[in-house]
């Protein structure tokens, strides 16, 4: 985050915090969307803040939401729809690409998305999750990249690493729901993965296409 200070009537969340409560990544949540009423006002406080994403409400009650990264306006993301819903209670989030449903099971706030509505991600597999670790900076290349390798297949564990590779000052995102969704969805199977500093997404493929994600909500600050 820049050292902009947060305005008043914005939450900072912390989204797929570890087990231990560390962790997660941060998320601004404008609760009144209609204080900045066009996109190029939206995508100037998101550059502002400097958050991996920010989301826009426009309608609590029917979770009509817009999400900014601090350089481009995004139809569908992961972590700021589930930290959306564990702060508004919400069970249904409208967004352009269609209805996100969502739940809550004990500490756990789930989201279920269709994979066709994530932007492209590429998800490169790696050896070992000591070589995932390894990484000091982004793999050479462009365009958004996940890195991941098992550590343990049999149970479902990933670690994994995400760098947007974009240039707007997101290096390295903490914790990424749309690429966990791509992940489940390709090799087909529940996955409980460890990304970034140490936080923490769980996932569930559903029969019908679409995948559940999930984890643990925080709130850092109230607006």
């Amino acid at each position: 985050m820049s050292d902009f200070d947060v305005p008043d009537g914005i939450d900072v969340l912390r989204v797929f915090c570890g087990p231990d409560g560390r962790h997660g990544n941060a998320l601004g949540v404008v609760r009144d969307g209609g204080r900045h009423p066009d996109e190029a006002s939206r995508q100037e406080l998101a550059r502002r803040l400097g958050f991996s994403e920010t989301v826009f409400v426009d309608d609590p009650e029917r979770g009509r939401v817009d999400i900014y990264t601090p350089g481009l306006r995004l139809p569908f993301a992961g972590h700021p729809l589930v930290g959306t819903a564990w702060l508004l209670d919400l069970e249904i989030l409208e967004l352009p690409v269609g209805d996100v449903f969502a739940r809550q099971d004990g500490e756990f706030t789930w989201i279920s998305a269709r994979p066709e509505w994530v932007p492209p991600r590429t998800l490169e597999r790696y050896g070992s999750a000591a070589e995932v670790e390894a990484l000091t900076e982004p793999p050479p290349g462009e365009g958004w990249v996940y890195v991941w390798a098992w550590e343990d297949e049999a149970a479902g564990r990933v670690r994994a690493r995400a760098f947007p590779r974009r240039g707007d000052g997101i290096v390295e995102d903490e914790a990424t729901g749309a690429a966990a969704l791509l992940l489940s969805a390709r090799l087909g199977r529940a996955l409980n993965i460890r990304q970034g500093r140490g936080s923490q997404i769980l996932t569930a493929p559903a029969p019908d296409g679409t995948v559940e994600i999930g984890g643990r909500v925080l709130l850092a600050v109230r607006g």
